[in-house]
């Protein structure tokens, strides 16, 4: 068992949970009930789907190899960094555009990067603390 890892998923899961439904009721809902074009709307709405389909599939990759990462057939190294570094990629990307918009305390209401970066951290800590 890799404890960090399965944290790391854990807290990935509680992730996409809150990502259908707080994220579906704050973005997702006004954004579909604004006047904005019916296919920018569509296109947002297919990236937040695109969104809920990397969460589900990844948190429920990192559950599965943090309680069964040492029994597996193959090394998981390489399936455990990539999802490591788009969780870190997603967090780095949301901070930048958080400091660079005009809205106050932006880092802070766009607080999404937390949990991205510290999934990261513990999928890598995870990782090669096992090496």
């Amino acid at each position: 068992m890799n404890i960090p890892v399965l944290i790391a998923g854990v807290l990935a899961a509680m992730a996409t949970i809150g990502h259908f439904t707080v994220g579906r009721k704050l973005y997702l809902k006004p954004l579909m009930d604004s006047d904005m074009d019916l296919i920018p709307k569509k296109v947002m709405q297919t990236v937040f789907h695109y969104v809920s389909v990397y969460q589900v599939l990844s948190s429920w990759m990192l559950i599965m190899l943090g309680i069964r990462g040492d029994n597996c057939m193959f090394d998981p190294t390489l399936a455990l960094s990539f999802i490591a570094y788009n969780y870190a990629i997603f967090g780095i990307t949301q901070i930048i555009i958080a400091l660079r918009s005009k809205v106050p305390g932006a880092l802070f209401k766009m607080f999404q990067w937390i949990f991205w970066i510290i999934i990261a951290a513990l999928v890598l800590y995870g990782v090669y603390s096992k090496m």
